[in-house]
């Protein structure tokens, strides 16, 4: 058994653009599931999954990215037969950004919904309050992109495909010290005001201790802060060869400029927050060069991963970022683990409660093939993967025009 953990811990990284900037999206449209209960005895007509992601607020820039991510994996999957003959279908309940949304969202795909397992949601402080909601009605929940120490320890019937950041960020680093082996002096920003910042920094704290260089200053700011000249101005003065920001798109994007326009020329990396082509509007030309460690390449040659970044690319005219990815394989993981299930025990026969447990069961032993590579689960709902990247931000020289290019 899991052990309970404290709900204490950070949030995932969130885009701070405007809200407006989304405006017009159809693909956040709310579904609603009209479907034959499942889990009678009656035979029904589509496998209702919950998505319970960030349509609304601040953090709708990433929420849309996870809708993108589930459309195609439903429309992708549905092709090719659903769950042995049965389609499945999506149904969608706005968190917005905050813990209060995510509870009603979750509460209402459990009860009014009946849906047999949710993704999301997108922020990991908004997994500490919800995620026990559905431990305690016994429904399994995929955490798309939750990063944070002790989510999968929530319970039982909690996992993650999204790697930990204490995985993922250290590479980042290594990647630094790759392309420039003299770095020794290295400065650290982190929003205090963000609890997936916090959380972020103290592992690129520890990685920069771990490689033994000297971390010459710690500057804390704020998510809303907009001036760093302060900051920026004494962390040049002390000569660093690296600089590491955890923040979120719109202040880790000014923070970029600002050190730039006062002469850094060092690397720079980013953190999560920052792994968004929404960041490229707020630093613009200034971005080029900026390392971001990814838990996904739409390079990944598995086939999965070139249908999917052929159908995202087809849909939005750009390279698949990490968050549609990671979406995408959260719905997999459920699609395939029904599969796997009904084969053994006809979904539609089984009373909800009991299929609830038995694709509990079924998702954490099973190992999937994804764009973000081969995954399987730990027993706790770990995600374990293998495959790991850094970007760099490459910039035109205008600023109108970005892309994250993928380090060898």
């Amino acid at each position: 058994m899991k052990k309970t953990f404290a709900y204490t811990t950070a949030l995932l990284s969130t885009c701070s653009l405007l809200l407006a900037a989304c405006g017009g999206n159809n693909t956040t449209t709310n579904s609603t599931n009209t479907t034959t209960e499942v889990g009678t005895t009656t035979d029904v007509s589509t496998i209702p999954i919950g998505i319970a992601v960030a349509q609304t607020s601040n953090v709708a820039l990433l929420g849309q990215e996870q809708v993108a991510g589930v459309r195609i994996a439903e429309k992708y999957f549905n092709d090719k037969g659903g769950i042995n003959g049965t389609p499945i279908k999506l149904v969608f309940q706005d968190t917005a950004g905050d813990e209060a949304g995510t509870i009603n969202a979750f509460q209402t795909l459990i009860n009014k919904d009946k849906v047999v397992g949710i993704v999301g949601p997108t922020l990991s402080q908004q997994a500490f309050s919800a995620n026990p909601i559905a431990e305690r009605s016994k429904v399994p929940v995929v955490g798309p992109s939750n990063t944070a120490k002790g989510i999968p320890e929530i319970g039982d019937y909690v996992a993650r495909v999204s790697a930990p950041v204490a995985v993922v960020a250290p590479n980042a680093v290594k990647a630094a010290l790759k392309q420039n082996p003299n770095i020794k002096k290295v400065a650290v920003f982190f929003a205090q005001n963000d609890a997936f910042s916090k959380s972020e920094t103290e592992t690129f704290q520890q990685t920069v201790k771990d490689q033994g260089l000297e971390l010459v200053t710690v500057q804390k700011f704020q998510t809303t802060d907009t001036d760093f000249q302060s900051q920026a101005t004494n962390t040049i003065n002390l000569n660093p060869d690296l600089v590491i920001i955890s923040g979120l798109a719109a202040d880790g994007g000014n923070l970029v400029r600002q050190l730039r326009e006062l002469g850094y020329k060092g690397l720079i990396i980013g953190g999560n927050g920052l792994n968004t082509s929404n960041v490229f509007a707020v630093c613009k030309a200034l971005c080029d060069g900026v390392l971001i460690a990814q838990a996904y390449s739409p390079e990944h040659p598995a086939e999965i991963n070139q249908a999917f970044r052929q159908a995202y690319v087809d849909q939005y005219k750009k390279e698949p970022p990490q968050f549609s990815a990671q979406a995408f394989a959260a719905v997999q993981v459920y699609v395939e683990a029904l599969k796997a299930l009904d084969s053994k025990n006809k979904v539609n026969k089984l009373q909800l409660p009991a299929l609830r447990t038995e694709l509990n069961k079924q998702l954490l032993a099973g190992k999937y093939n994804t764009p973000l590579g081969e995954i399987s689960f730990t027993p706790v709902g770990e995600v374990v993967q293998k495959d790991f990247y850094v970007a760099q931000i490459k910039m035109e020289k205008d600023g109108s025009q970005g892309n994250f290019t993928f380090l060898k």
